[in-house]
Protein backbone atom coordinates (compact mmCIF):
# COMPACT_ATOMS: atom_id res chain seq x y z
CA UNK A 1 0.00 0.00 0.00
CA UNK A 2 1.65 3.16 -0.99
CA UNK A 3 1.55 6.10 0.56
CA UNK A 4 0.53 9.37 -1.53
CA UNK A 5 4.38 10.88 -0.92
CA UNK A 6 5.72 7.86 -2.67
CA UNK A 7 3.67 7.49 -5.00
CA UNK A 8 4.11 11.27 -6.01
CA UNK A 9 7.54 10.74 -5.75
CA UNK A 10 7.36 7.85 -8.33
CA UNK A 11 5.65 10.15 -10.37
CA UNK A 12 7.94 13.15 -10.40
CA UNK A 13 10.91 10.50 -10.67
CA UNK A 14 9.62 9.60 -14.28
CA UNK A 15 9.13 13.39 -15.67
CA UNK A 16 12.53 14.07 -14.62
CA UNK A 17 14.13 10.61 -16.44
CA UNK A 18 11.74 11.31 -19.54
CA UNK A 19 13.43 14.88 -19.70
CA UNK A 20 17.00 12.95 -19.84
CA UNK A 21 17.90 13.37 -15.81
CA UNK A 22 18.58 11.50 -13.35
CA UNK A 23 15.28 9.81 -11.77
CA UNK A 24 16.64 10.60 -7.82
CA UNK A 25 16.69 14.41 -8.51
CA UNK A 26 12.19 13.61 -8.36
CA UNK A 27 12.33 13.00 -4.43
CA UNK A 28 9.35 14.25 -3.40
CA UNK A 29 9.13 15.94 0.10
CA UNK A 30 6.48 17.48 2.30
CA UNK A 31 6.14 21.72 1.23
CA UNK A 32 7.60 24.25 3.43
CA UNK A 33 4.92 26.32 2.67
CA UNK A 34 1.78 24.10 3.05
CA UNK A 35 -0.72 26.91 2.39
CA UNK A 36 0.95 26.65 -1.12
CA UNK A 37 0.96 23.25 -1.37
CA UNK A 38 0.95 19.83 -0.07
CA UNK A 39 4.84 18.81 -1.81
CA UNK A 40 7.84 19.65 -3.28
CA UNK A 41 10.69 19.01 -5.40
CA UNK A 42 13.78 20.97 -5.26
CA UNK A 43 15.30 18.48 -8.02
CA UNK A 44 15.69 21.36 -10.75
CA UNK A 45 17.97 23.01 -8.05
CA UNK A 46 20.30 19.81 -8.47
CA UNK A 47 20.06 19.63 -11.71
CA UNK A 48 21.21 23.36 -12.14
CA UNK A 49 24.17 22.80 -10.07
CA UNK A 50 25.05 20.07 -11.92
CA UNK A 51 24.76 22.09 -15.01
CA UNK A 52 22.03 20.33 -16.68
CA UNK A 53 20.94 23.97 -17.41
CA UNK A 54 18.30 26.80 -15.99
CA UNK A 55 16.56 25.04 -13.05
CA UNK A 56 13.35 26.96 -13.67
CA UNK A 57 13.01 25.73 -17.47
CA UNK A 58 13.81 22.08 -16.03
CA UNK A 59 11.20 22.34 -13.39
CA UNK A 60 8.73 23.61 -15.75
CA UNK A 61 9.48 20.88 -18.20
CA UNK A 62 9.06 18.37 -15.87
CA UNK A 63 5.77 19.73 -14.55
CA UNK A 64 4.54 19.81 -17.52
CA UNK A 65 4.87 16.33 -17.83
CA UNK A 66 3.02 15.79 -14.86
CA UNK A 67 -0.35 17.62 -15.68
CA UNK A 68 -3.35 15.19 -16.07
CA UNK A 69 -1.52 12.45 -13.23
CA UNK A 70 -4.58 11.03 -11.37
CA UNK A 71 -2.46 11.97 -8.04
CA UNK A 72 -1.77 15.48 -9.28
CA UNK A 73 -4.82 18.10 -8.37
CA UNK A 74 -1.81 21.56 -9.31
CA UNK A 75 1.70 21.48 -10.40
CA UNK A 76 3.39 24.71 -10.66
CA UNK A 77 6.92 26.45 -10.10
CA UNK A 78 7.53 28.40 -7.90
CA UNK A 79 10.55 30.78 -7.48
CA UNK A 80 14.11 29.87 -9.04
CA UNK A 81 13.23 26.41 -10.19
CA UNK A 82 10.83 24.48 -7.07
CA UNK A 83 7.84 22.34 -8.05
CA UNK A 84 4.60 22.34 -5.86
CA UNK A 85 2.50 19.89 -5.93
CA UNK A 86 -1.12 19.59 -4.80
CA UNK A 87 -2.89 16.05 -4.49
CA UNK A 88 -6.02 15.24 -5.88
CA UNK A 89 -9.05 14.90 -3.94
CA UNK A 90 -9.88 11.48 -5.59
CA UNK A 91 -5.93 10.06 -4.84
CA UNK A 92 -6.77 11.58 -0.76
CA UNK A 93 -10.15 9.75 -0.65
CA UNK A 94 -8.35 6.65 -2.10
CA UNK A 95 -6.12 6.64 0.27
CA UNK A 96 -7.85 7.10 3.47
CA UNK A 97 -10.82 4.58 2.37
CA UNK A 98 -7.92 1.78 1.87
CA UNK A 99 -6.06 3.04 5.12
CA UNK A 100 -9.40 2.77 7.05
CA UNK A 101 -9.86 -0.90 5.55
CA UNK A 102 -6.35 -1.63 6.75
CA UNK A 103 -5.47 -2.73 10.91
CA UNK A 104 -2.11 -1.37 10.57
CA UNK A 105 -2.98 1.81 8.91
CA UNK A 106 -0.85 1.42 6.48
CA UNK A 107 1.99 0.65 8.05
CA UNK A 108 4.14 -1.68 6.27
CA UNK A 109 6.55 -4.42 6.85
CA UNK A 110 10.20 -4.48 6.12
CA UNK A 111 10.94 -6.98 3.45
CA UNK A 112 13.86 -9.22 4.63
CA UNK A 113 12.93 -9.45 8.39
CA UNK A 114 15.51 -9.61 10.95
CA UNK A 115 16.09 -12.08 14.42
CA UNK A 116 16.59 -8.85 16.66
CA UNK A 117 17.95 -9.02 20.19
CA UNK A 118 17.15 -5.76 22.12
CA UNK A 119 19.04 -5.15 25.68
CA UNK A 120 17.58 -3.40 27.71
CA UNK A 121 16.46 -2.33 30.98
CA UNK A 122 19.68 -3.47 33.15
CA UNK A 123 18.30 -4.05 36.52
CA UNK A 124 20.54 -5.42 38.83
CA UNK A 125 20.16 -8.05 41.63
CA UNK A 126 19.48 -7.02 45.48
CA UNK A 127 18.63 -3.24 44.08
CA UNK A 128 15.54 -1.53 43.88
CA UNK A 129 15.29 0.48 40.15
CA UNK A 130 16.26 4.04 40.52
CA UNK A 131 15.27 6.81 38.06
CA UNK A 132 18.70 5.77 36.46
CA UNK A 133 17.24 2.92 35.06
CA UNK A 134 14.01 4.76 33.69
CA UNK A 135 15.49 5.95 30.24
CA UNK A 136 17.28 2.52 29.08
CA UNK A 137 13.43 0.92 30.01
CA UNK A 138 11.52 2.90 28.37
CA UNK A 139 13.75 3.93 25.16
CA UNK A 140 14.60 -0.04 24.88
CA UNK A 141 10.43 -0.89 25.39
CA UNK A 142 10.02 1.46 22.48
CA UNK A 143 12.40 0.42 20.29
CA UNK A 144 11.29 -3.31 20.88
CA UNK A 145 7.64 -2.37 19.61
CA UNK A 146 8.89 -0.51 16.55
CA UNK A 147 11.22 -3.11 15.59
CA UNK A 148 8.49 -6.19 16.27
CA UNK A 149 5.80 -4.27 14.58
CA UNK A 150 8.05 -3.60 11.47
CA UNK A 151 8.13 -7.36 10.85
CA UNK A 152 11.51 -8.49 12.83
CA UNK A 153 11.29 -11.46 15.68
CA UNK A 154 12.36 -9.79 18.34
CA UNK A 155 13.51 -10.67 21.78
CA UNK A 156 14.07 -8.40 24.41
CA UNK A 157 16.03 -9.11 27.25
CA UNK A 158 16.64 -7.51 30.51
CA UNK A 159 20.39 -8.45 30.98
CA UNK A 160 20.25 -9.14 34.86
CA UNK A 161 23.22 -8.32 36.31
CA UNK A 162 23.26 -11.02 38.86
CA UNK A 163 27.02 -11.93 39.35
CA UNK A 164 29.85 -10.89 40.70
CA UNK A 165 31.58 -9.27 44.19
CA UNK A 166 27.88 -7.31 44.96
CA UNK A 167 27.12 -10.89 45.64
CA UNK A 168 29.45 -11.86 47.76
CA UNK A 169 29.23 -8.71 49.97
CA UNK A 170 25.39 -9.67 50.24
CA UNK A 171 26.11 -13.20 51.14
CA UNK A 172 28.71 -12.10 54.43
CA UNK A 173 26.21 -9.28 54.90
CA UNK A 174 23.32 -11.56 55.45
CA UNK A 175 24.93 -13.97 57.34
CA UNK A 176 26.78 -11.39 59.65
CA UNK A 177 22.75 -9.93 60.16
CA UNK A 178 20.95 -13.52 61.10
CA UNK A 179 22.87 -16.44 62.71
CA UNK A 180 20.56 -18.85 61.19
CA UNK A 181 21.03 -17.65 57.75
CA UNK A 182 24.26 -18.27 58.42
CA UNK A 183 23.77 -21.24 59.80
CA UNK A 184 22.23 -22.39 57.01
CA UNK A 185 24.19 -21.53 54.40
CA UNK A 186 27.45 -22.35 56.01
CA UNK A 187 26.24 -25.86 55.80
CA UNK A 188 27.96 -28.58 53.26
CA UNK A 189 24.35 -30.04 52.97
CA UNK A 190 21.64 -27.03 53.89
CA UNK A 191 18.15 -28.31 54.86
CA UNK A 192 15.89 -27.59 51.57
CA UNK A 193 13.21 -27.09 54.73
CA UNK A 194 15.28 -24.34 55.98
CA UNK A 195 14.44 -22.61 53.20
CA UNK A 196 11.80 -20.89 54.41
CA UNK A 197 14.09 -18.92 56.76
CA UNK A 198 15.45 -17.17 53.73
CA UNK A 199 12.06 -15.50 53.10
CA UNK A 200 13.22 -12.86 56.41
CA UNK A 201 15.40 -11.33 53.46
CA UNK A 202 13.68 -8.90 51.76
CA UNK A 203 14.29 -6.64 48.50
CA UNK A 204 14.28 -3.79 51.03
CA UNK A 205 16.90 -5.49 53.31
CA UNK A 206 18.78 -5.97 50.24
CA UNK A 207 18.68 -2.10 49.21
CA UNK A 208 19.63 -1.58 52.76
CA UNK A 209 22.69 -4.00 53.45
CA UNK A 210 24.41 -3.76 50.34
CA UNK A 211 25.70 0.20 50.81
CA UNK A 212 26.53 -0.80 53.96
CA UNK A 213 28.16 -3.87 52.81
CA UNK A 214 30.37 -1.67 49.95
CA UNK A 215 31.13 1.01 52.20
CA UNK A 216 32.40 -1.59 54.93
CA UNK A 217 34.50 -3.32 52.19
CA UNK A 218 36.31 -0.21 51.15
CA UNK A 219 37.90 0.49 54.67
CA UNK A 220 38.09 -2.68 56.05
CA UNK A 221 40.37 -5.46 54.37
CA UNK A 222 39.15 -7.97 56.55
CA UNK A 223 35.92 -7.86 55.56
CA UNK A 224 36.61 -7.45 51.62
CA UNK A 225 38.69 -10.19 51.73
CA UNK A 226 35.66 -12.40 53.44
CA UNK A 227 33.32 -11.12 50.09
CA UNK A 228 35.93 -11.70 47.99
CA UNK A 229 35.82 -15.37 49.28
CA UNK A 230 31.85 -15.79 49.46
CA UNK A 231 31.81 -14.68 45.59
CA UNK A 232 34.49 -17.19 44.56
CA UNK A 233 32.68 -19.97 46.51
CA UNK A 234 29.64 -19.00 45.19
CA UNK A 235 31.09 -19.39 41.96
CA UNK A 236 32.58 -22.66 42.90
CA UNK A 237 28.67 -24.21 43.40
CA UNK A 238 28.88 -24.18 47.70
CA UNK A 239 25.26 -25.29 47.79
CA UNK A 240 24.70 -23.19 50.86
CA UNK A 241 25.52 -19.44 48.96
CA UNK A 242 23.66 -20.70 45.70
CA UNK A 243 20.38 -21.17 47.93
CA UNK A 244 20.41 -17.64 49.04
CA UNK A 245 21.99 -16.32 45.82
CA UNK A 246 18.76 -17.58 44.25
CA UNK A 247 16.69 -15.96 46.48
CA UNK A 248 18.19 -12.82 45.74
CA UNK A 249 17.54 -13.00 42.16
CA UNK A 250 14.10 -14.39 42.61
CA UNK A 251 12.65 -11.65 45.14
CA UNK A 252 14.06 -8.60 43.20
CA UNK A 253 12.89 -10.18 39.88
CA UNK A 254 9.55 -10.38 41.28
CA UNK A 255 9.57 -6.61 42.49
CA UNK A 256 11.44 -5.51 38.97
CA UNK A 257 8.97 -7.35 37.06
CA UNK A 258 5.82 -5.44 38.94
CA UNK A 259 7.62 -1.72 38.61
CA UNK A 260 8.29 -2.58 34.99
CA UNK A 261 5.02 -4.37 34.25
CA UNK A 262 3.53 -1.11 36.24
CA UNK A 263 5.10 1.21 33.42
CA UNK A 264 4.11 -1.33 30.30
CA UNK A 265 7.53 -2.56 29.61
CA UNK A 266 8.04 -6.15 29.78
CA UNK A 267 10.79 -8.96 29.03
CA UNK A 268 10.94 -11.97 26.78
CA UNK A 269 14.09 -12.40 28.51
CA UNK A 270 15.72 -12.33 31.71
CA UNK A 271 19.23 -13.49 31.13
CA UNK A 272 21.93 -13.05 33.58
CA UNK A 273 25.50 -12.72 33.50
CA UNK A 274 25.41 -15.95 36.08
CA UNK A 275 23.90 -17.41 32.77
CA UNK A 276 27.30 -17.13 30.97
CA UNK A 277 29.46 -17.95 33.68
CA UNK A 278 30.06 -21.07 32.45
CA UNK A 279 31.01 -20.01 28.94
CA UNK A 280 33.80 -17.91 30.16
CA UNK A 281 36.49 -20.10 30.34
CA UNK A 282 36.45 -21.57 27.03
CA UNK A 283 36.24 -18.40 25.57
CA UNK A 284 39.13 -17.70 27.14
CA UNK A 285 40.70 -20.32 25.75
CA UNK A 286 39.44 -19.99 22.20
CA UNK A 287 40.18 -16.41 22.19
CA UNK A 288 43.62 -17.33 22.83
CA UNK A 289 43.59 -20.04 20.05
CA UNK A 290 42.96 -17.58 17.81
CA UNK A 291 46.04 -15.57 18.52
CA UNK A 292 43.66 -12.47 19.50
CA UNK A 293 44.40 -12.84 23.53
CA UNK A 294 47.34 -11.24 24.70
CA UNK A 295 49.54 -10.93 28.07
CA UNK A 296 49.56 -7.22 29.08
CA UNK A 297 51.47 -6.45 32.55
CA UNK A 298 49.89 -10.17 34.13
CA UNK A 299 46.51 -9.14 32.89
CA UNK A 300 45.15 -10.78 29.66
CA UNK A 301 43.65 -8.63 26.68
CA UNK A 302 42.27 -8.21 23.46
CA UNK A 303 43.56 -4.90 21.22
CA UNK A 304 41.10 -4.16 18.89
CA UNK A 305 42.58 -0.71 17.43
CA UNK A 306 42.78 0.10 13.93
CA UNK A 307 45.51 1.70 12.07
CA UNK A 308 42.85 4.00 10.36
CA UNK A 309 41.38 5.31 14.11
CA UNK A 310 41.12 8.73 14.70
CA UNK A 311 41.35 8.59 18.40
CA UNK A 312 42.54 5.80 20.70
CA UNK A 313 40.71 3.19 20.92
CA UNK A 314 41.24 0.73 24.22
CA UNK A 315 41.64 -2.61 24.31
CA UNK A 316 39.07 -5.13 25.65
CA UNK A 317 40.58 -6.39 29.45
CA UNK A 318 39.32 -9.83 29.18
CA UNK A 319 41.64 -11.41 32.80
CA UNK A 320 42.73 -9.14 35.26
CA UNK A 321 46.12 -9.34 36.79
CA UNK A 322 44.61 -11.36 39.86
CA UNK A 323 42.76 -14.17 36.99
CA UNK A 324 39.29 -12.67 37.61
CA UNK A 325 37.07 -12.29 34.26
CA UNK A 326 36.41 -8.47 33.87
CA UNK A 327 32.99 -6.70 32.70
CA UNK A 328 33.65 -6.66 28.76
CA UNK A 329 34.50 -10.67 29.20
CA UNK A 330 30.81 -10.94 30.43
CA UNK A 331 29.76 -8.59 27.61
CA UNK A 332 31.58 -10.83 25.10
CA UNK A 333 30.58 -14.45 26.60
CA UNK A 334 26.68 -12.63 26.46
CA UNK A 335 26.98 -12.44 22.83
CA UNK A 336 28.48 -15.99 22.32
CA UNK A 337 25.71 -17.20 24.41
CA UNK A 338 22.94 -15.14 22.60
CA UNK A 339 23.66 -16.88 19.47
CA UNK A 340 23.41 -20.52 20.98
CA UNK A 341 20.51 -19.00 22.30
CA UNK A 342 18.79 -17.38 19.42
CA UNK A 343 21.15 -16.98 16.76
CA UNK A 344 20.24 -13.05 16.27
CA UNK A 345 21.31 -10.89 13.21
CA UNK A 346 21.46 -7.89 14.87
CA UNK A 347 21.61 -6.52 18.64
CA UNK A 348 20.68 -3.27 20.16
CA UNK A 349 22.04 -2.45 23.08
CA UNK A 350 20.00 0.78 24.58
CA UNK A 351 22.40 1.74 27.41
CA UNK A 352 23.84 4.54 28.29
CA UNK A 353 25.68 7.31 25.64
CA UNK A 354 28.61 6.98 28.33
CA UNK A 355 29.11 3.30 27.89
CA UNK A 356 29.59 4.12 24.10
CA UNK A 357 33.58 3.56 24.36
CA UNK A 358 32.55 0.49 26.23
CA UNK A 359 30.91 -1.16 23.56
CA UNK A 360 33.20 -0.16 21.09
CA UNK A 361 35.54 -2.10 22.38
CA UNK A 362 33.32 -4.88 22.97
CA UNK A 363 31.51 -5.21 19.37
CA UNK A 364 35.10 -4.96 17.69
CA UNK A 365 36.73 -7.76 19.89
CA UNK A 366 33.66 -10.05 19.05
CA UNK A 367 34.08 -8.87 15.28
CA UNK A 368 37.51 -9.81 15.50
CA UNK A 369 36.95 -13.86 17.14
CA UNK A 370 34.12 -14.24 14.80
CA UNK A 371 31.47 -14.11 17.56
CA UNK A 372 29.21 -11.57 15.14
CA UNK A 373 29.21 -10.43 11.68
CA UNK A 374 30.35 -6.71 11.26
CA UNK A 375 27.76 -4.18 11.86
CA UNK A 376 25.53 -6.66 13.58
CA UNK A 377 25.89 -5.40 17.00
CA UNK A 378 24.88 -1.75 17.71
CA UNK A 379 24.78 0.38 20.72
CA UNK A 380 21.40 2.79 21.00
CA UNK A 381 22.84 5.55 23.29
CA UNK A 382 21.19 7.81 25.10
CA UNK A 383 21.60 11.28 27.73
CA UNK A 384 20.22 12.01 30.68
CA UNK A 385 16.91 12.54 32.50
CA UNK A 386 17.03 15.80 34.63
CA UNK A 387 15.26 17.85 37.04
CA UNK A 388 14.17 21.41 36.84
CA UNK A 389 17.77 22.30 37.99
CA UNK A 390 19.26 20.53 35.35
CA UNK A 391 20.76 18.13 37.34
CA UNK A 392 19.85 14.00 37.34
CA UNK A 393 16.80 13.73 39.19
CA UNK A 394 16.58 13.23 42.34
CA UNK A 395 14.31 13.26 45.30
CA UNK A 396 13.77 16.15 47.08
CA UNK A 397 16.03 15.26 49.88
CA UNK A 398 18.60 15.33 46.85
CA UNK A 399 18.78 11.30 47.42
CA UNK A 400 18.37 9.04 44.07
CA UNK A 401 15.12 8.69 43.39
CA UNK A 402 13.62 5.19 43.36
CA UNK A 403 11.42 4.11 40.09
CA UNK A 404 8.39 2.73 42.31
CA UNK A 405 8.72 6.39 44.24
CA UNK A 406 8.85 8.28 40.83
CA UNK A 407 5.63 5.98 39.11
CA UNK A 408 4.25 7.15 42.89
CA UNK A 409 4.57 10.47 41.78
CA UNK A 410 3.39 10.77 38.61
CA UNK A 411 -0.14 8.94 39.55
CA UNK A 412 -0.84 10.83 42.49
CA UNK A 413 -0.18 13.81 40.06
CA UNK A 414 -2.58 12.37 37.33
CA UNK A 415 -4.60 11.92 40.44
CA UNK A 416 -4.43 15.85 40.94
CA UNK A 417 -5.20 16.72 37.60
CA UNK A 418 -8.15 14.73 36.72
CA UNK A 419 -9.88 16.04 39.59
CA UNK A 420 -8.74 19.73 38.63
CA UNK A 421 -10.23 19.38 35.25
CA UNK A 422 -13.40 17.67 36.45
CA UNK A 423 -12.47 14.57 34.21
CA UNK A 424 -12.73 10.85 35.83
CA UNK A 425 -15.23 12.10 38.84
CA UNK A 426 -18.09 9.78 37.16
CA UNK A 427 -16.03 6.67 37.13
CA UNK A 428 -15.93 3.97 39.79
CA UNK A 429 -12.91 3.76 41.96
CA UNK A 430 -10.97 1.24 40.53
CA UNK A 431 -11.43 2.29 36.92
CA UNK A 432 -10.29 5.89 38.44
CA UNK A 433 -7.00 4.16 39.84
CA UNK A 434 -6.36 2.59 36.53
CA UNK A 435 -7.04 5.36 34.39
CA UNK A 436 -4.30 7.75 36.77
CA UNK A 437 -2.17 5.26 36.59
CA UNK A 438 -2.25 5.38 32.75
CA UNK A 439 -2.02 9.04 32.68
CA UNK A 440 0.96 9.26 34.94
CA UNK A 441 2.89 6.56 32.97
CA UNK A 442 1.81 8.66 29.78
CA UNK A 443 3.58 11.61 31.40
CA UNK A 444 6.53 9.80 32.32
CA UNK A 445 7.04 8.03 28.89
CA UNK A 446 6.35 10.84 26.59
CA UNK A 447 8.15 13.38 28.46
CA UNK A 448 11.13 10.89 27.78
CA UNK A 449 10.19 9.93 24.21
CA UNK A 450 9.64 12.95 22.74
CA UNK A 451 12.88 14.13 22.90
CA UNK A 452 15.42 12.11 20.45
CA UNK A 453 17.34 9.67 22.68
CA UNK A 454 21.19 10.89 22.28
CA UNK A 455 19.66 14.10 24.03
CA UNK A 456 19.38 15.16 27.71
CA UNK A 457 16.09 16.57 28.77
CA UNK A 458 14.68 18.27 32.01
CA UNK A 459 11.67 15.99 33.40
CA UNK A 460 8.94 18.93 34.59
CA UNK A 461 6.52 17.37 36.32
CA UNK A 462 4.16 20.17 36.50
CA UNK A 463 4.72 20.75 33.20
CA UNK A 464 4.12 16.92 30.95
CA UNK A 465 1.58 16.21 33.31
CA UNK A 466 -1.04 18.65 31.45
CA UNK A 467 -3.68 18.24 29.80
CA UNK A 468 -2.46 20.94 27.56
CA UNK A 469 0.54 21.02 25.27
CA UNK A 470 2.80 18.41 24.19
CA UNK A 471 2.27 16.00 26.58
CA UNK A 472 1.17 12.47 27.41
CA UNK A 473 -2.13 13.55 28.87
CA UNK A 474 -2.70 15.70 25.76
CA UNK A 475 -2.50 12.77 23.63
CA UNK A 476 -4.69 10.60 25.73
CA UNK A 477 -7.13 13.05 26.28
CA UNK A 478 -7.73 13.51 22.66
CA UNK A 479 -8.02 9.40 21.96
CA UNK A 480 -10.43 9.97 24.63
CA UNK A 481 -12.39 12.56 23.18
CA UNK A 482 -12.34 10.52 19.96
CA UNK A 483 -13.96 7.39 22.00
CA UNK A 484 -16.58 9.72 23.32
CA UNK A 485 -17.50 10.98 19.49
CA UNK A 486 -17.82 7.15 18.37
CA UNK A 487 -20.01 6.44 21.33
CA UNK A 488 -22.33 9.21 21.13
CA UNK A 489 -22.73 8.28 17.68
CA UNK A 490 -23.29 4.68 17.70
CA UNK A 491 -25.96 5.55 20.76
CA UNK A 492 -27.68 7.65 17.99
CA UNK A 493 -27.71 5.07 15.17
CA UNK A 494 -24.94 6.66 13.05
CA UNK A 495 -21.99 5.00 11.80
CA UNK A 496 -19.52 5.27 9.35
CA UNK A 497 -19.19 4.99 5.79
CA UNK A 498 -17.44 6.02 2.96
CA UNK A 499 -14.48 8.44 3.50
CA UNK A 500 -14.48 11.63 1.07
CA UNK A 501 -12.71 14.60 1.59
CA UNK A 502 -13.50 18.03 0.68
CA UNK A 503 -12.71 20.41 3.08
CA UNK A 504 -9.59 22.07 4.30
CA UNK A 505 -9.31 20.71 7.41
CA UNK A 506 -10.21 16.85 6.26
CA UNK A 507 -7.45 16.89 3.55
CA UNK A 508 -4.87 18.39 6.38
CA UNK A 509 -6.16 15.58 8.27
CA UNK A 510 -5.79 13.01 5.50
CA UNK A 511 -2.00 14.32 4.88
CA UNK A 512 -0.90 13.34 8.36
CA UNK A 513 -2.84 10.01 8.48
CA UNK A 514 -1.23 9.01 4.88
CA UNK A 515 2.25 10.34 6.56
CA UNK A 516 2.36 7.34 9.37
CA UNK A 517 4.22 4.55 7.00
CA UNK A 518 7.24 7.00 5.99
CA UNK A 519 7.37 7.74 9.91
CA UNK A 520 7.64 4.36 10.90
CA UNK A 521 9.91 3.77 8.33
CA UNK A 522 12.20 6.85 9.69
CA UNK A 523 11.81 5.91 12.96
CA UNK A 524 13.16 2.69 12.55
CA UNK A 525 16.12 3.38 10.45
CA UNK A 526 17.00 5.77 13.12
CA UNK A 527 16.46 4.21 16.24
CA UNK A 528 14.36 7.26 17.31
CA UNK A 529 10.95 6.55 18.56
CA UNK A 530 10.62 10.06 18.93
CA UNK A 531 9.49 10.58 15.00
CA UNK A 532 6.41 8.23 16.39
CA UNK A 533 6.01 10.40 19.90
CA UNK A 534 6.25 13.66 17.43
CA UNK A 535 3.58 12.16 14.68
CA UNK A 536 1.00 11.56 17.51
CA UNK A 537 1.38 14.92 18.67
CA UNK A 538 0.82 16.11 15.10
CA UNK A 539 -2.38 13.77 14.04
CA UNK A 540 -3.82 14.66 17.64
CA UNK A 541 -3.22 18.68 17.23
CA UNK A 542 -4.37 17.74 13.17
CA UNK A 543 -7.66 16.17 14.28
CA UNK A 544 -8.60 18.95 17.06
CA UNK A 545 -8.67 21.34 14.32
CA UNK A 546 -10.52 18.83 12.18
CA UNK A 547 -13.19 18.67 14.94
CA UNK A 548 -13.23 22.34 15.39
CA UNK A 549 -14.08 23.23 11.83
CA UNK A 550 -16.05 20.40 10.40
CA UNK A 551 -19.63 19.11 12.58
CA UNK A 552 -19.25 15.34 12.49
CA UNK A 553 -22.80 14.56 14.40
CA UNK A 554 -24.28 17.42 13.12
CA UNK A 555 -23.16 17.15 9.63
CA UNK A 556 -24.93 18.79 6.83
CA UNK A 557 -26.13 15.17 5.68
CA UNK A 558 -25.52 11.57 6.11
CA UNK A 559 -23.35 10.56 3.70
CA UNK A 560 -20.83 13.46 5.10
CA UNK A 561 -21.48 12.79 8.60
CA UNK A 562 -21.01 8.97 7.90
CA UNK A 563 -17.55 10.10 5.87
CA UNK A 564 -16.33 12.23 9.42
CA UNK A 565 -16.78 9.40 11.75
CA UNK A 566 -14.65 6.97 9.21
CA UNK A 567 -12.11 9.20 9.57
CA UNK A 568 -12.40 9.68 12.97
CA UNK A 569 -12.08 6.16 13.87
CA UNK A 570 -9.31 6.14 11.21
CA UNK A 571 -7.84 8.69 13.62
CA UNK A 572 -8.18 7.23 16.67
CA UNK A 573 -7.07 3.44 15.48
CA UNK A 574 -3.60 5.46 14.18
CA UNK A 575 -3.01 7.61 17.24
CA UNK A 576 -3.63 4.04 19.33
CA UNK A 577 -1.09 2.50 17.05
CA UNK A 578 1.63 5.09 17.66
CA UNK A 579 1.21 5.28 21.41
CA UNK A 580 1.26 1.51 21.59
CA UNK A 581 4.40 1.72 20.38
CA UNK A 582 5.26 4.08 22.62
CA UNK A 583 4.61 1.46 25.12
CA UNK A 584 1.65 4.05 26.47
CA UNK A 585 -1.98 2.81 26.44
CA UNK A 586 -5.20 4.67 26.55
CA UNK A 587 -8.17 4.61 28.83
CA UNK A 588 -11.70 4.02 27.46
CA UNK A 589 -12.89 6.94 29.49
CA UNK A 590 -11.94 10.28 31.12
Amino acid sequence: MTDLRSGLGEAVSAAFASIGLPAEWGRVAASDRPDLADFQCNGAMAAGKAGKGNPRQIAQQAADRLIGHPLVAGVEVAGPGFINLRVSQAALTERMNRLAADARSGASRVKAPRRVIVDYGGPNVAKEMHVGHLRASIIGEAVKRLFRFRGDEVKGDAHFGDWGFQMGLLIVACGDEDSEISALIESADPDPAGEAILDRVSLADLDRLYPAAAAKAKTDDTYRDRARRATAELQAGKPGYQLLWRHFARVTREALARDFHALGIDFDLWRGESDVDPLIEPMVGDLADKHLLIDDAGARIVRVAKNDDRRGVPPLLVVSSEGSAMYGTTDLATILDRKELFDPELALYVVDQRQADHFETVFRAAYLAGYAAPGSLEHIGFGTMNGPDGKPFKTRTGGVLKLRDLIDMVTEKARERLHAADLGAELPAEEFEATALKVGVATLKFADLINFRGTSYVFDLDRFSSFEGKTGPYLLYQAVRVKSLLRKAAEGGASGGQIRIAEPAERDLALALDDFDRVLIEAYERRAPNLVADHAYRLAQIFSRFYAGCPVLAAPNEATRASRLAIAKLTLDQLELALDLLGIATPERM
